[in-house]
C-alpha cells in the first residue's frame, strides 16, 4: 500500500476522461448500436418537445384547473421527468462509448479521431446508411470521407516534417 494520497485529476474532483480516438473501421462497426441509442435519443427529444408546451399551458392555468386537468398536469410533469432521465442515460451511454452527441433533434453524432495529427471526427446522422463524412474538430461543415480511407479503413497516419511517415 502506498502512502501517497489519491488525488483527483482536476479541480472538479472527477478523474479526467481518457481521450478516445476511433479509426474508421471501428466507428463503422459501432453504427448499429449507435443507431439504436440515437433513435431513442431523438424519440425522447421529440416527446419532450411535445410535452413541454402542454406542461407550460397547464402550469399557467394551474389555479383554475378542474380535477382531471390537475391530474393531467401531474402526469405530464412525471412524463417529462422520466423522459429527461432517459435522455440523460442515453447521452451518457454514447459518451461512455466515446461518441459525442452533436444534435439530438436530427440525431447527429461525432466519432472522435485524428487526421494528420489534428483532432477530427467522423460524422454520422440518422437516416444515413453508412459513415461517409468527417470534419476537423474546429470545423462544422462535413466533408466526404476520401476513397483511400475506405480502402485502408483508417484515417491517414500523422505526417511528420520532411514528408517522412
Amino acid at each position: 500500500m502506498s502512502n501517497t494520497p489519491n488525488r483527483a485529476s482536476n479541480s472538479a474532483g472527477k478523474p479526467r476522461k481518457k481521450e478516445v480516438i476511433l479509426d474508421l473501421r471501428t466507428a463503422r462497426q459501432m453504427l448499429p448500436l449507435i443507431k439504436s441509442i440515437l433513435t431513442d435519443i431523438v424519440n425522447t427529444r421529440r416527446r419532450l418537445n411535445r410535452l413541454t408546451p402542454e406542461q407550460q399551458q397547464l402550469d399557467r392555468h394551474r389555479r383554475e384547473l378542474a380535477w382531471q386537468e390537475r391530474q393531467r398536469r401531474y402526469q405530464v410533469a412525471e412524463e417529462i421527468a422520466n423522459a429527461e432521465k432517459d435522455l440523460a442515460a442515453a447521452v451518457e451511454e454514447l459518451n461512455g462509448l466515446g461518441v459525442n452527441l452533436v444534435d439530438d433533434l436530427i440525431g447527429e453524432v461525432d466519432f472522435p479521431t485524428k487526421v494528420n495529427g489534428r483532432p477530427a471526427a467522423f460524422s454520422w446522422q440518422l437516416g444515413e446508411d453508412n459513415l461517409r463524412h468527417w470534419h476537423y474538430a474546429d470545423e462544422e461543415s462535413r466533408r466526404p470521407i476520401p476513397a483511400e480511407w475506405d480502402q485502408n479503413g483508417v484515417a491517414p497516419p500523422p505526417r511528420l516534417r520532411g514528408g517522412q511517415p
